[in-house]
């Protein structure tokens, strides 16, 4: 069974896709940006860490919203504009996650004109626990 969620808190999509979908007992979180989402605004001038901190906010409330948290998240997909940010993403990113780390890939790429990063997961979490 699918069930496309979009959870209180969360950014309102800005294109033609779900913030997240679960499928039995994984939940895939589309790729989330820096949106305030007090504002609805794209923080995309802000510095990487203020970035990659509102990037995994809504993706933890996201996965909240689905019944989850981050220690059940099993694979993310970091996706940076420019490698010279990683030291300082990463730095952020180990705040969140701690002894739990998922898999990771880390990608650099030019596609994302008004943001630095992006980032997209998938967690394991039993509806019925």
């Amino acid at each position: 069974m699918l069930e496309r969620l979009s959870p209180p808190g969360a950014p309102t999509p800005m294109g033609p896709y779900s913030p997240c979908v679960r499928a039995g007992d994984f939940i895939f979180v589309s790729g989330q940006g820096p949106i305030d989402v007090a504002t609805g605004k794209l923080m995309g001038d802000a510095e990487i860490e203020t970035q990659t901190r509102l990037t995994l906010t809504n993706i933890k409330t996201i996965l909240e919203g689905a019944g989850a948290s981050m220690k059940d998240v099993v694979r993310c997909g970091v996706y940076l504009t420019d490698g010279n940010h990683f030291r300082r993403m990463n730095a952020v990113y180990a705040e969140f996650f701690g002894d739990d780390k998922p898999a990771r890939t880390t990608i650099v790429c030019g596609f994302m004109a008004a943001m630095n990063i992006e980032i997209d997961c998938i967690a394991y979490a039993p509806a019925n626990r």
